[in-house]
């Protein structure tokens, strides 16, 4: 281990300040650890879950049928282990009936906000290609909001620089 590693229980005791403060270097490091940390967290949990899945998952699902429901949230014990088990319901639905549905009710004279949310966005690439006249129209409408910051680091000797 070299002078420049910071384990993650003393980057955790850092102020942001103290870890805006490290050389680019530490900086480099630390950003490429954080990256192995949360591909391996991913990949681990992944497995993990597949590993609760094959050891509980066809009991919980009976257990869940057993009650009479095909969702929801149940309990199975394995020893000393209690194994809350929630398996949630996803729901989706056909666009372009949903849209056929609601022309018949528009039609009926029915208010479609009355029975389904609607909501509608834009392609931020579509809108960037249509007439100017178009978007000018259509700009009143739109509100850009800055997202979450990203960050990349390399060390200009790792990119050829």
């Amino acid at each position: 281990m070299s002078d420049m590693t910071i384990l993650p229980a003393d980057l955790m005791a850092m102020s942001v300040a103290q870890i805006a403060a490290l050389p680019a270097a530490q900086k480099a490091a630390i950003h490429r650890n954080l990256i192995d940390a949360s591909e391996w967290i991913k990949a681990t949990r992944t497995k993990f879950d597949a590993a609760l899945d094959a050891a509980y998952g066809e009991q919980a699902r009976n257990a869940l049928r057993d009650s009479g429901r095909d969702y929801g949230t149940t309990h199975v014990s394995d020893g000393p282990l209690r194994i809350t088990f929630e398996l949630p319901r996803r729901v989706s639905w056909d666009q372009q009936r949903l849209s056929e549905m609601a022309s018949r009710l528009t039609a009926a004279g029915e208010r479609i906000e009355d029975y389904l949310d609607v909501e509608f966005s834009i392609a931020e690439s579509r809108f960037n290609n249509w007439p100017p006249a178009l978007r000018e129209q259509f700009s009143p409408a739109r509100t850009t909001k800055p997202g979450k910051p990203a960050f990349r680091l390399a060390l200009i000797d790792d990119i050829g620089a």
